[in-house]
């Protein structure tokens, strides 16, 4: 099994994060604007790359994600719903684990992905799979990976914007209960095509960990078909 690794985008990495968005967006962005985000307190950008089997790993949860950019949440508990209160530990909720390390130059990038936290709202801005990777389980795992760094942060809903013939991000949003709610003419300046706006709520409902724990269960089939593992802790 190839083991994956996620983590929080670095400096040092930007070279290698521009180079999957050319080959997977076009180049949407610039080196300046994955800076930004890495900069602002609001975001995580996040990536997934293999594991180099020489390398010391110290795991971490997505709780501890915004850690990884220097931050720190004000508690180290979660809202559960009503008020209450549950530490990460006594709250199964499945964490997927990140791998603090240096880069390694021959184990590139293959998926990135982005979001925005705004008010009680999580935008996601980007999500982006290697084209040579794709159709093999990673963008379920990165769109797990910032729905669960959402509810962390407290956020109550999630939206998005897609392009109407992606077919296949469109399935992945269905999946994880997106729904369309309005549409931009003319979003994108490339095609002249529209977007869909998609849209999740519930991110703070009481039953929201146990839907992370399913989702969790069909990334974990869905990367094992590719021979890929993400190492999971309980």
């Amino acid at each position: 099994m190839k083991v994956l690794e996620l983590r929080s985008l670095t400096s040092d990495q930007i070279p290698a994060a521009l180079e999957l968005d050319r080959h997977a967006l076009g180049g949407l962005w610039s080196w300046d604007g994955y800076q930004r985000e890495l900069d602002s307190p609001n975001s995580d950008l996040l990536v997934l790359k293999q594991k180099a089997e020489s390398q010391q790993s110290l795991v971490i949860s997505p709780a501890s994600l915004a850690e990884d950019k220097g931050r720190r949440t004000n508690e180290p508990s979660i809202v559960t719903g009503k008020g209450q209160r549950m530490k990460d530990k006594e709250l199964e909720i499945p964490h997927l684990t990140s791998h603090i390390q240096n880069p390694t130059p021959h184990f590139p990038l293959l998926a990135l992905g982005c979001s925005w936290a705004i008010a009680e709202e999580a935008h996601i801005t980007l999500l982006a799979v290697d084209p040579a990777y794709q159709q093999q389980g990673l963008g379920q795992a990165m769109l797990y990976a910032l729905l669960t760094a959402a509810y962390q942060r407290q956020l109550e809903r999630a939206t998005l914007e897609v392009r109407i013939s992606n077919q296949a991000a469109l399935a992945l949003y269905t999946k994880f209960g997106f729904r369309e709610a309005g549409r931009r003419k003319r979003y994108y300046q490339d095609t002249g095509e529209d977007a869909l706006v998609l849209w999740r709520g519930g991110i703070q409902h009481p039953n929201f960990p146990q839907e992370l724990q399913q989702w969790q269960k069909r990334v974990s089939d869905r990367l094992s078909q590719a021979r890929w593992e993400l190492a999971l802790e309980f």
